[in-house]
């Protein structure tokens, strides 16, 4: 199906097999557009029928279809009914997408795939990113996958172990800088602007069309139908905003009649997009050292966050914020109640929903979906950080059988 980039501000449009990462007429962020006439809806309902829930399942909407595309089993996440957590809070129907599960651990395996294959077709041999961490283990695995160099550039003493650990593991040549993320992604930029390196940061529109397929799962799994809300954690906001495309092209293809609203959340210390809707500003004032034990999320200038109050003002929703110790509880419910162990930033979009519940914007009877972004494993400090040690005992049945009175 024919492609081409075109500016999300003053719609200049480029030809696809170009690289360029913004709109050289006016500096802003460029999307993926696709020629829709080209596609058959029934029948490509009936084709996806057809194949396992995969990202690859989706390839007619996706901006190129290579044969063997590299890919390492990305996508088929499971969409958790979350029964017991929804009677807690009052609501009837919640289910959450557990993003956790992809190769890497985190929904960034959805967009690099896609990026990792575009980088191929334009024929580059290095990757490169800044990242708080899910970026760069991604990046780093899928480069490796498709026999390419990689660089990574993470802000110095602020990425979690295991997102760092993975980094390595896969080869990655990886530059702690003195700064925080959004210092990184000015550089990076700049090294890819002056060498050949192909960026894959969610600046890149090709690795934004990988995480839209996030929606037509969501779709599939509910029965083809879609739910009332979705709330999805917010960082650099490429994740909202190609959820949302993704929702908007079945609607667009008469798969659907109605979309849903779209929620984003922010933690409070590296929430700028949040503030500026709640003070109603029309430009955003960047949060200068953004600070949260929510690291996938610690971005104080996100570089869409036109494109997500593009999202905010289409589908009704908000991005609202949480503290961390919102965060965290949000963390131990999930993992208590539902078996669910995701990372700090991946229950902002619960705790989120549980702030918001209490406000008269929903009604219980609504369907809603929380969109949890990481496995938990990716920040094993804040284990340590915020739950309970594990308790000493004589090797005795005396002293076991008394811990095991209060269990």
């Amino acid at each position: 199906m024919k492609t081409i980039l075109k500016c999300i501000n003053c719609s200049e449009v480029f030809p696809e097999n170009i690289i360029t990462y913004k709109c050289s007429q006016c500096g802003d962020l460029l999307d993926v557009t696709y020629d829709y006439q080209e596609i058959d809806p029934r029948a490509l309902k009936e084709e996806w029928k057809s194949r396992s829930l995969k990202v690859w399942k989706y390839k007619e909407l996706l901006p190129l279809q290579p044969i063997n595309p590299v890919t390492l089993g990305e996508g088929g996440t499971t969409l958790h009914k979350c029964s017991k957590l929804s009677s807690m809070i009052g609501l009837k129907h919640l289910h959450a997408k557990n993003e956790g599960e992809n190769p890497t651990g985190s929904f960034k395996d959805r967009g690099m795939t896609v990026g990792i294959n575009k980088a191929l077709a334009l024929g580059m041999k290095i990757t490169a990113c800044a990242s708080t961490g899910n970026t760069s283990a991604s990046l780093a695995a899928y480069s490796a996958k498709a026999g390419l160099k990689c660089v990574v550039l993470i802000p110095s003493g602020k990425i979690a172990a295991g997102k760092l650990s993975q980094a390595i593991a896969f080869g990655a040549k990886v530059l702690a800088i003195k700064g925080n993320f959004d210092d990184a992604l000015v550089m990076v930029q700049k090294i890819c602007e002056k060498y050949p390196i192909y960026l894959l940061n969610s600046i890149n529109p090709f690795r934004l069309e990988g995480q839209k397929t996030l929606a037509y799962e969501v779709y599939e799994q509910m029965n083809y139908s879609i739910p009332d809300n979705v709330f999805v954690p917010v960082g650099n906001a490429g994740n909202i905003s190609a959820i949302w495309k993704g929702f908007c092209e079945l609607k667009k293809l008469g798969f659907i009649e109605n979309r849903p609203r779209m929620i984003g959340v922010q933690a409070e210390g590296a929430s700028p997009i949040a503030s500026m809707i709640k003070e109603n500003k029309e430009s955003l004032e960047p949060f200068m050292n953004p600070e949260t034990d929510a690291t996938a999320i610690r971005i104080g200038s996100p570089v869409n966050w036109k494109k997500a109050l593009k999202v905010v003002k289409e589908s009704k929703g908000t991005i609202t914020s949480v503290t961390d110790a919102e965060i965290i509880e949000a963390q131990k419910q999930l993992a208590k109640v539902e078996g669910l162990f995701v990372e700090p930033a991946g229950a902002a979009s619960f705790a989120g929903l549980k702030k918001l519940i209490e406000t008269d914007e929903f009604s219980s009877s609504e369907s809603f979906v929380c969109v949890l972004t990481g496995n938990g494993l990716k920040d094993p400090d804040i284990i340590s950080k915020y739950y309970k040690k594990p308790i000493e005992v004589e090797n005795n049945m005396e002293s076991l059988g008394g811990q095991l009175l209060d269990i």
